[in-house]
């Protein structure tokens, strides 16, 4: 409860559980109303654009509690939390048009509204950037092996933000020369690189908060904590293998399948580690 105490903390919060609703809301419409899911015009980015911002935000403000004071910080939360909202809100705004969020230059409108998106996630990255840098070089209330899941997540989210800014000049570039924006190469998915790490600041902290309320000791839960950051980056590896190499997403080879089953495995036994410490509590 310390972190909804912190006045940084209080707009990411509240502004994420209402993009973490939004995103809910549209997915009933969905299942209500059916649709494709794949598609420039679906529910799907309502959905995920949604919820994935939310999380993002609420993370964020977990991020700003953990970190002293600097002048300014009330503000930067406050207009960062804005930005993902207002972002969600356009977004959705298209769907409810009828018409692409993303790599839409049909009209003045159309362009307006893509390009102000633009704008607003660069800001966003860029806050993403500086709380990372500050996170990475401290003082953090925070446990070792939290404070690893915290860093590594953060790094991660940065990551896939730039990763992100690839997937817009990308398409960009494609559709100028007329071809499929969310393509790369023969079959290449911009978006799975992108999408792999962005939620990585929610699950590593999860597992270290996990190995904890397990009673795994210290020297344990920084052993389990990078395990998932191992996972995660080798996760991470393949998918921008994938991408780069022009293949879909599972179209891998012996090397990539290699990469794929190390890192799910050490992702599972990240978790399998909580688990059963949690089983020699019980019984």
């Amino acid at each position: 409860m310390r972190n909804r105490r912190d006045a940084r903390a209080r707009q990411p919060f509240v502004i994420g559980q209402i993009l973490v609703a939004s995103g809910l809301v549209h997915l009933g419409l969905w299942a209500m109303l059916g649709g494709p899911w794949e598609g420039p015009v679906t529910w799907r980015k309502p959905i995920l654009f949604g919820i994935s911002a939310g999380l993002t935000s609420l993370s964020l403000g977990w991020v700003w509690a953990k970190l002293p004071v600097r002048r300014g910080d009330g503000w930067l939360a406050a207009a960062t939390a804005w930005a993902l909202l207002v972002e969600v809100f356009l977004i959705d705004l298209q769907r409810w048009r009828g018409v692409a969020s993303h790599f839409n230059r049909g009209t003045p409108l159309d362009a307006f509204l893509y390009d102000a998106m633009g704008v607003l996630i660069i800001f966003v990255s860029l806050v993403i950037v500086d709380l990372t840098v500050r996170l990475l070089r401290g003082p953090v209330a925070l446990s070792a092996d939290m404070l690893l899941a915290a860093q590594a997540g953060m790094v991660f989210l940065v990551i896939s933000c730039g990763l992100g800014v690839w997937v817009s000049v990308n398409g960009d570039l494609r559709v100028a020369a007329g071809l499929e924006p969310e393509q790369f190469g023969a079959a290449g998915v911009p978006k799975f690189p992108h999408g792999s790490v962005i939620h990585a600041i929610q699950w590593l902290p999860a597992i270290a908060w996990a190995a904890r309320r397990a009673g795994l000791g210290e020297r344990l839960r920084l052993t389990t904590v990078a395990l998932a950051t191992l996972g995660t980056g080798l996760l991470l590896a393949y998918s921008l293998t994938q991408t780069l190499a022009g293949r879909a997403r599972f179209d891998a080879t012996p090397a990539t399948t290699s990469v794929l089953a190390l890192g799910v495995g050490c992702l599972m036994l990240s978790l399998a580690l909580p688990l059963v410490g949690w089983f020699r509590t019980q019984y």
